[in-house]
């Protein structure tokens, strides 16, 4: 296994690990803590909590937790983001498009100050085929390399779990119905398990639409002053679209070509031997335009 970088996120000012009360993020949680902040940003500290949330004390920390990791809530308010997903009349209040679950995968590793456990394994940590040993000892470097107090590992044991129940299929078994079946991630298709050992699937995602593709390429271009970037910083650099949903150079461009078909202000190009994305507006504001296209055309919604 290649070690993991301990300069992967240097300027971070924060880092947390284990936040989730051991719960990964469940069908409706998103929608219901949303829309409970929305309504009282002090929800989730308010003495009768678990009665108006329906959950345990856990959960309620968990729910909050995944909202504001997810960045559909900031310091327990609602972004613009989570208004345009999730309140009523939004894109996907419900999340039942898979693209949806896509764009908060994005949101989430574009957010390392919350879920750090999550950027190290998508972005730090090298290898395809692994067991959870081998993802924990990835863990286990940045933290030991990191400065201030050290994580304990039984916290990192805690996110390497959730991680991959989070993201694999369940393997039923008795007794553990429970936290196996709850996860909506897992139908991304990222990581796939055998036995007691997982791969990241690498490789073309038949419901991660191009949209979402070329979307998360124009909000990674987005600090760079050119109008162009290569192919192969949005496939292998951190925080890119290809380490983000594990893609390979020739999906991206594909994905590219697929919208520069409906809407020119985007295209691939060669261009002394590299392949480039080039846009023709401001990335971040193309990369919005884009997104409520998508939404809003009848085909988005299943």
């Amino acid at each position: 296994m290649v070690a993991t970088s301990t300069a992967l996120f240097p300027e971070l000012p924060k880092v947390a690990f284990a936040r989730h009360e051991t719960f990964h993020p469940r069908f409706g949680w998103l929608k219901k803590g949303f829309d409970a902040a929305s309504s009282d940003p002090g929800i989730f500290t308010a003495d009768d909590a678990v009665v108006r949330l329906g959950v345990g004390k856990n959960m309620v920390r968990s729910i909050r937790y995944w909202c504001n990791a997810f960045q559909v809530l900031e310091n327990d308010r609602p972004t613009k983001f989570g208004q345009n997903l999730l309140s009523d009349g939004g894109w996907d209040p419900f999340l039942e498009n898979p693209a949806s679950l896509w764009l908060l995968h994005w949101q989430l590793l574009k957010n390392p100050e919350e879920a750090t456990a999550w950027a190290i394994a998508f972005f730090g940590f090298h290898a395809v085929e692994f067991s959870p040993d081998d993802l924990l000892t990835s863990l286990e470097q940045y933290s030991d390399g990191s400065p201030g107090k050290k994580t304990a590992v039984s916290s990192l044991k805690k996110d390497m779990n959730c991680i991959l129940r989070m993201y694999s299929e369940p393997e039923l078994q008795r007794g553990a119905i429970e936290d196996s079946i709850n996860s909506p991630f897992s139908g991304l298709g990222l990581i796939s398990r055998s036995r007691k050992q997982y791969k990241f699937c690498i490789g073309e995602k038949e419901n991660l639409p191009p949209e979402i593709i070329v979307y998360a390429c124009l909000k990674f271009a987005e600090t760079s002053s050119a109008k162009t970037i290569s192919v192969s910083r949005l496939t292998y650099d951190p925080h890119s679209p290809g380490l983000t949903f594990k893609l390979p150079e020739r999906v991206i461009c594909d994905a590219i070509a697929d919208v520069e078909r409906r809407d020119p202000r985007v295209a691939v190009r060669e261009s002394e031997g590299l392949l480039q994305f080039s846009f023709t507006e401001d990335p971040n504001s193309l990369a919005e335009d884009i997104l409520e296209q998508y939404y809003m055309e009848p085909v988005a919604a299943l």
